[in-house]
């Protein structure tokens, strides 16, 4: 059985003046974990992450496209000549900034001149002409546009509001005089600012407000003149900029790093995890890219006090192919195993990959799956972060087709796959179609159908439980933990409980076996050391004292625990029954939509059959995928993770 792989400690001794060449080799190589954490958001200097981010303002400022991490990956740090393109890109910007930002309010000033002075266009008496009657009592001010109908509306007939601009922002109020006080009030409710009118004013001649509108015009073809020359110079730069963001982001990254080492005045420390496999030519690059001039130290884990001690996990790293590796992601979100154990994810891959063909079965269907995943693979068709799971969908694609040969079904129709049913089962001897019969609704054989089908896969189930037995045993044999293995509910005891016990079940159904006392005593045996474990673990495992709470704590728990171990094996068995179900549920899904096909008008067959099928490859596909999942989850993850281990995450740049 394949295991995590074996890891290294490697202990760097660098120079200073190496320092840099190295971190950014070990983030490039991304395959070195650091063996502690580091905080790189510290305040230290760094001037690179400076200058990283007024290009990153530069680039906001010009509307250019951002660059990604991948970019990163052909990127150099920023040398001198970077640092001199950046200084003398930034100026340019700087400089365009600060002229588009001068024309930019000079545009805004005369604006607002030329909507102030329209507001009092139609004032075209002097206002203290206005001012003096006896009889009238004038306001002139600004007032939200949005209020000016309910102030005209709550003024009513005791004052007059009459707008002095196009946009109902400067008005003139008037009302009698011993009105006033109410006007004033009700002006006030209104958010109502008055001004102060000179006494001979009586509007704006009509070259005044010209010379505003040819200013404005002037104005504004000078801001379209800036616009156009940052477009250019955003057009003309643009590849400069997004080399100066990515060498600027390693260099950042690199500093921050840096700033985080343990360090002496000349020489940086640096410890972290590898593989053991590229552990030689990784020391071997280091050793070049430094001219030699680096200390290097390799330790076993067994050989790092802090892993000894406990202190400390050793990184879990899997080593796969595209295909297996796709299913890593489904280790690694229930939980890491730990390190040296035996690698689950080739039974998870395999696994899910049966599960899911036996519950969506159909030739069609599948092929939709399959060729999802070819388009996601070649990036043809882009899911955001899906894309990595493309050998996955050709995996179920290519289960769910074989189920759909042999069950019969293409796209939820009948008969195309009986020639080849037909030619297959006729190598074998009496020709049929389909291959495997499904549709029990249509036999005489309904219950042997549906039990058949049970049956199958909860043998499925009886396979993925004991091999999730099996891995928990070895697991803790290798970890010298032989208390864990040979007793308790996952232990060898249970293991060979329910082996003997499913075996005593089908020999009594099928072959007639009678129940003899040899039979009760196996059974007896192993339920006992299965369910009163602990005290024999802790004694195998030099534990002491070996009844941790006492013989009555001990007792009550081994009674429970008596109920635990039967209920879960029998759950654990009877929820593989749910894979037949769907299996059943599903080819009576299609056999609904063959059926409403038939029935339906010639126009709507095509139109019911698309609809169909689509419904079913997206919803039921992800409720077959989520159920899947939950069995990989309780019912084989549960066997042999008892613990979890610490993910292999390596340094890398990231475009930050």
């Amino acid at each position: 059985m394949a295991r995590t792989a074996p890891m290294r400690l490697v202990e760097l001794m660098v120079l200073k003046e190496d320092i840099d060449t190295v971190i950014e080799f070990l983030g490039k190589n991304g395959n070195f974990q650091f063996q502690q954490k580091f905080d790189t958001s510290n305040s230290a200097q760094n001037p690179p992450a400076e200058v990283f981010a007024k290009l990153k303002d530069a680039r906001s400022f010009l509307n250019i496209a951002d660059i990604d991490s991948t970019y990163l990956k052909e990127q150099n740090r920023a040398n001198e000549s970077d640092t001199k393109d950046a200084e003398d890109f930034l100026a340019l910007v700087d400089d365009l900034k600060k002229r588009e930002m001068q024309a930019r309010d000079e545009l805004n000033r005369i604006t607002e001149t030329e909507k102030e002075t329209r507001s009092f266009e139609n004032l075209k008496i002097p206002y203290n002409e206005i001012d003096h009657l006896s009889f009238l009592t004038i306001r002139i001010g600004k007032i939200d546009p949005a209020v000016f109908d309910d102030l005209v509306f709550s003024a009513g007939g005791r004052a007059v509001i009459i707008p002095l601009g196009q946009d109902k922002s400067h008005i003139m109020a008037a009302t009698s005089k011993k009105g006033r006080f109410s006007l004033d009030t009700t002006l006030k409710e209104f958010g109502f600012v008055s001004l102060d009118i000179p006494e001979d004013f009586k509007g704006v001649p009509d070259d005044v407000l010209e010379g505003l509108v040819k200013e404005k015009e002037r104005c504004q073809k000078a801001f379209d003149r800036l616009e156009e020359e940052k477009h250019n110079l955003a057009q003309t730069h643009i590849q400069l900029l997004q080399h100066l963001l990515g060498a600027f982001s390693l260099s950042a990254q690199i500093k921050a790093m840096e700033n985080s080492l343990e360090s002496t005045e000349l020489v940086y420390r640096l410890t972290g995890w590898i593989p053991e496999n590229s552990c030689h030519q990784m020391m071997t690059d280091v050793d070049r890219i430094s001219e030699g001039r680096v200390a290097i130290r390799l330790f076993d884990p067994d050989e790092v006090p802090s892993v000894r001690n406990g202190r400390e996990k050793v990184p879990v790293k899997l080593h796969h192919g595209k295909i297996v590796g796709a299913f890593e992601r489904m280790i690694f979100s229930y939980g890491s195993p730990t390190y040296g154990s035996i690698d689950p994810t080739p039974f998870v891959a395999f696994f899910f990959t049966l599960l899911f063909g036996i519950m969506f079965g159909d030739a069609g269907q599948g092929l939709v799956f399959l060729l999802a995943g070819i388009l996601m693979q070649f990036n043809l068709l882009k899911f955001g972060g899906w894309n990595k799971f493309a050998p996955i969908f050709m995996c179920i694609g290519c289960s769910s087709m074989i189920m759909g040969v042999l069950t019969g079904e293409f796209f939820a129709t009948e008969g195309l796959l009986d020639g080849f049913s037909m030619w297959i089962t006729g190598l074998f001897g009496q020709s049929r179609a389909p291959i495997l019969e499904m549709k029990f609704w249509d036999s005489d054989n309904a219950i042997g159908i549906i039990f058949g089908i049970f049956g199958f896969t909860m043998a499925v189930g009886f396979v993925i439980n004991s091999i999730g037995l099996i891995i928990n045993f070895v697991n803790n044999i290798n970890r010298k933990k032989f208390g864990s293995a040979f007793f308790g509910k996952t232990g060898l005891s249970g293991a060979l409980f329910f082996w003997y016990v499913v075996f005593f079940a089908l020999s009594i159904a099928f072959l007639h076996h009678e129940p003899c006392l040899r039979d009760w005593i196996i059974i007896g045996l192993t339920m006992f050391f299965a369910a009163f474990g602990e005290p024999f673990e802790r004694l195998f495992d030099g534990e002491r004292p070996v009844l941790e709470n006492g013989l009555g704590s001990c007792l009550i728990g081994g009674a429970v625990e008596l109920i635990e171990v039967v209920s879960t094996y029998l759950s654990n068995s009877i929820s593989f029954v749910r894979v037949g179900a769907f299996a059943l549920a599903h080819a009576v899904l299609g056999f609904i939509i063959a059926k409403m096909t038939s029935i339906a008008p010639d126009a709507a067959k095509v139109l019911i059959l698309i609809a169909g099928n689509a419904i079913v490859v997206v919803l039921e596909g992800m409720i077959v995928a989520i159920q899947v999942i939950r069995l990989q989850y309780y019912e084989f993850f549960s066997k042999f993770f008892n613990e979890t281990g610490r993910e292999f995450v390596p340094f890398a740049f990231e475009y930050k």
